[in-house]
């Protein structure tokens, strides 16, 4: 009997969890959470394919402005998230661009706004396997920049706002206490999602590009709740957060 080495299995292979095979997808993958978000970014796209849908991992393929661009959903949280950048890096990904929705932690963010993440609260455990505490779990600064110049930009065409800060990343949504919610904006933290952490450590330790841009969904101190009607602007905040995300890719050649 021998151990089985998971970073040597089925690198040249069909993908277990997200079903794709080297060569059917770009260098750049767009990272919603949800796979019905991904005919969202289908919609920017021309000449689009799907490529596969297995579990939480849906992925689709098209051209934008002469880039081919991949959209491929990362499910729920950090564990998924992880996965499905290992295994899109294994075939042939570099850049990843995380575009989903997040809940504001500072005054005067509103739902639609669009949050670009400079860095990443680790407050999970599955960047805990993968590096000490003490790791920063941060995004590429180029691909980051050019996200926030082109949230800015199309925030402003639409009247509503682009901000850029510190986010968090939790494991178990329905226990973020008030108390945690207040010491998080306290600590002058952004917003928090359940993302990005995991996408940022993988990311830098497999040699990828790795950025975040988020709508905004809801705002935790504000009151503005998950639930509210304020969320018919999440949409369209979420349209922007892509709009955004393909622009870097293009200007960036990712």
């Amino acid at each position: 009997m021998s151990t089985v080495d998971k970073s040597q299995v089925g690198l040249t292979e069909r993908q277990y969890h997200i079903g794709i095979a080297p060569g059917e997808v770009s260098s750049v993958a767009l990272l919603p959470g949800d796979p019905f978000r991904v005919p969202f970014v289908a919609e920017f796209l021309t000449d689009v394919r799907e490529v596969a849908h297995n579990r939480e991992h849906r992925t689709m393929t098209g051209w934008y402005k002469g880039r081919h661009i991949t959209a491929t959903s990362t499910g729920m949280g950090c564990p998924s998230t992880a996965i499905a950048v290992e295994e899109l890096y294994r075939v042939g990904v570099t850049s990843v661009i995380r575009v989903g929705s997040s809940a504001g932690l500072q005054p005067g963010i509103a739902p639609g706004d669009l949050l670009v993440s400079e860095g990443s609260f680790r407050n999970d455990g599955t960047t805990d396997a993968y590096v000490p505490k003490g790791f920063p779990a941060v995004p590429d600064l180029g691909l980051t920049l050019a996200l926030s110049r082109h949230a800015e930009r199309l925030a402003a065409a639409s009247g509503t706002r682009a901000h850029t800060g510190i986010s968090a990343s939790d494991d178990a949504f329905y226990a973020e206490t008030p108390a945690w919610i207040a010491q998080l904006s306290g600590m002058g933290v952004l917003n928090v999602e359940m993302e990005a952490s995991a996408m940022y450590v993988v990311a830098r330790l497999r040699g990828m590009r790795a950025g975040m841009i988020c709508a905004c969904s809801s705002n935790l101190v504000d009151g503005a709740s998950l639930y509210s009607e304020k969320n018919a602007a999440l949409k369209d905040g979420w349209m922007r957060s892509i709009e955004a995300a393909l622009e870097t890719a293009v200007e960036l050649e990712l």
